[in-house]
């Protein structure tokens, strides 16, 4: 039961309140698994400990969770000692799945689903929402997750309820974006037993410069972070992120954003130490790889929704950058899903 909020003081919880927190703490159950995404695994915990230290008392407690329990490794290296998940036993208020590999594969899922029909929390972090999605067919309402795969989700199926939001809830269940998002989304699940001057010294204290609510949009492209570049710049990179799939001729570009040629080739110079076509070259190229490594779509596909128009142009592009062909791209992730399963 969450604490009589009515009752916060502004540093820490009344007395009786403490006795009931310290005896009813929430429970948080963070699942992960070997690749586990550890930014989203340190901002969960960094926010939960800070919200102990405000309240003045253990009002959150943690514990890690796991298919293959014991030591396990992040994909950046962190290493962390999780229980084992066991069918129908021990479910904490809350289940936060991690991203990475942990929430790639699903091993999670049933239990998820287990959690939210005894009546407890679940939320789905980037990869683990991602998946969530991928394998619920119509689910009860909206539903999100990180962008750059929500983008992948729209061009390997229909997903009528898929949105860009930070959260989503639908059935019970929330997905989410995660990675930098992760400390936002914990604040906004545990707000309830905070107060709003808790909730300000927690960003404060985490140097989060606004800490937006759940519905807001995540930003998308470059051009989303306009404090970044100046206004010319971010108009001209908007516009080429709009058009990926039919590219603009650099004339064409110019003209829609009101500046000459020469003028946005200086800019891009200052700013990219690159031509403004290079750059948009660029931009298609990462959106191929995205393509290539995460969806099974036909190459063919894959040149046309990037707007390199055949394989061969796609090819060299990608080769080019990164050393690779898109179809030894693919095999090797194929690989890789083919070791998780």
């Amino acid at each position: 039961m969450p604490p009589n909020t009515t009752n916060l003081g502004r540093h820490g919880l009344t007395r009786s309140d403490q006795d009931d927190a310290q005896s009813n703490p929430v429970s948080i159950e963070i699942y992960v698994g070997t690749g586990f995404c550890g930014y989203e695994t340190t901002a969960i915990v960094e926010v939960l400990s800070r919200a102990n230290t405000l309240l003045r008392v253990d009002m959150f407690s943690w514990r890690f969770v796991s298919q293959t329990p014991g030591l396990l490794k992040g994909k950046n290296g962190l290493l962390l000692r999780a229980e084992p998940a066991i069918d129908n036993y021990g479910y904490s208020d809350i289940m936060i799945v991690v991203g990475g590999a942990s929430g790639a594969y699903g091993d999670w899922l049933k239990r998820a689903r287990s959690v939210n029909r005894n009546g407890h929390s679940v939320i789905l972090l980037s990869d683990a929402a991602t998946t969530y999605i991928r394998k619920t067919t119509k689910p009860p309402g909206h539903v999100t997750t990180h962008w750059a795969d929500a983008a992948n989700l729209e061009e390997t199926g229909f997903h009528p309820n898929l949105t860009t939001k930070l959260t989503e809830t639908s059935g019970g269940i929330v997905t989410a974006a995660g990675a930098g998002a992760t400390a936002e989304i914990v604040i906004g699940r545990i707000s309830k037993w905070l107060t709003p001057d808790h909730i300000a010294e927690l960003g404060r204290l985490l140097l989060l410069p606004v800490i937006r609510k759940s519905d807001a949009d995540q930003p998308r492209t470059m051009a989303d972070n306009p404090g970044l570049f100046d206004a010319r710049v971010t108009a001209a990179i908007r516009m080429m992120e709009d058009t990926i799939s039919e590219p603009l001729s650099m004339s064409e570009l110019t003209d829609q954003i009101g500046v000459s040629s020469r003028h946005l080739e200086r800019v891009f110079k200052e700013v990219f130490d690159q031509s403004p076509a290079r750059f948009y070259k660029n931009i298609r190229t990462k959106r191929a790889r995205a393509m290539i490594e995460e969806t099974l779509l036909p190459l063919a596909d894959i040149a046309v929704a990037t707007g390199f128009g055949s394989t061969n142009t796609m090819s060299q592009a990608v080769r080019d950058t990164y050393g690779m062909s898109p179809t030894k791209m693919r095999t090797r992730k194929r690989i890789n899903l083919v070791k998780a399963q």
